[in-house]
């Protein structure tokens, strides 16, 4: 999974209202929040990057299938563009058209920030999803993943199964490391095993989200270091590639972690037959809830199961650790 912005674990931040008196509004618990019951129709702008990339192709599916879950959503979904430039006219043409809300996953959440503006400045409420804009005053709300959660618990995870071992090594197969993201699940990673004296990680090689390099990485990763315990990768689709160089080189003396939670290491962590154990979520399904919470925006409403009267100004999902204890819970969830 290539994108993201790190907010701590289980962030959630409340947007908040001008007048809590008792006095003079009823309690929190009695205003409307959202529920499954058809309300006021509702017209969703989405734009995203190109699905070019297993997650990516998963934030489109997940989107379109929650809004036709309800009969009074109407979504307007963009083709998607890599292409900044493209991306800004695309939105453009979905404030013109004056949609009630706006999801964007921006190709690149600095070049974007100012269409994002554009559209609070028009009243359009704006979900930014995961990839976040500069400034808070371009969105509304933000729902997104956690980078550095996910490499703090790939390294709980991996520390504790490593526990009684002295002298443990491990491993890590990054992604890009141009990338901020790349930077924070190294971060979290790194913080988690200073809980462990005994382990030390001993090798880093970064490769980039593809399956190609997964492979040629991990080739060099395991001719470079014959003897290690622990192998977190940061991303399941270059995980391909890595599992791929570990078979080719018979290699089964290490445990792997890997990263985002695609249908195939969930398949492989149920087989639990190779050195695949486990894997730490960045899940897909965020565009599922910017739906839910662009259309509670359209409607006027809260979230349900929250007292404040408003949705959130700011929801970090949790990075889920996967193995074979809990995969059959996420199999539905997995993409390919």
């Amino acid at each position: 999974m290539l994108f993201g912005a790190a907010v701590s674990a289980g962030t959630l931040l409340v947007g908040c209202t001008s007048n809590e008196s008792k006095d003079e509004e009823p309690a929190a618990n009695d205003r409307p929040a959202a529920d499954d019951k058809p309300g006021k129709p509702v017209t969703i702008g989405f734009a995203g990057p190109q699905a070019d990339h297993g997650w990516l192709n998963a934030i489109n599916d997940n989107a379109k299938s929650r809004a036709k879950k309800y009969s009074d959503v109407t979504l307007e979904i963009t083709e998607g563009s890599n292409d900044t430039a493209q991306q800004i006219g695309q939105i453009e043409t979905l404030i013109n058209k004056k949609v009630d809300v706006l999801v964007v996953l921006p190709a690149d959440g600095k070049a974007l920030t100012q269409v994002g503006l554009k559209a609070m400045r028009a009243g359009i409420p704006v979900v930014n999803l995961d990839r976040i804009f500069n400034t808070p005053q371009a969105y509304r709300c933000w729902v997104g993943g956690d980078n550095y959660g996910m490499g703090l618990n790939a390294g709980h995870y991996i520390g504790e199964k490593l526990k009684g071992k002295s002298d443990a090594r491990v491993i890590e197969l990054a992604g890009l490391d141009n990338l901020e993201l790349t930077k924070q699940r190294t971060q979290g990673f790194d913080d988690a095993l200073k809980n462990y004296p005994n382990i030390k990680k001993v090798a880093r090689q970064a490769a980039e989200f593809t399956v190609e390099s997964g492979q040629a990485k991990m080739a060099q990763l395991l001719q470079a270091q014959p003897k290690f315990d622990a192998l977190w990768n940061h991303d399941d689709d270059q995980g391909v590639g890595a599992l791929r160089a570990i078979d080719q080189a018979g290699r089964d003396d290490f445990l792997m972690v890997g990263g985002a939670g695609a249908l195939a290491a969930f398949q492989a962590i149920k087989q639990d037959s190779g050195v695949l154990k486990a894997t730490v979520l960045y899940p897909p399904t965020m565009a599922a809830s910017a739906i839910d919470l662009a259309r509670a925006l359209g409607q006027g409403k809260g979230v349900g199961g929250l007292a404040e009267f408003e949705i959130p100004a700011s929801i970090t999902l949790y990075s889920a650790v996967v193995d074979k204890t809990n995969v059959d819970q996420y199999m539905s969830t997995g993409f390919k």
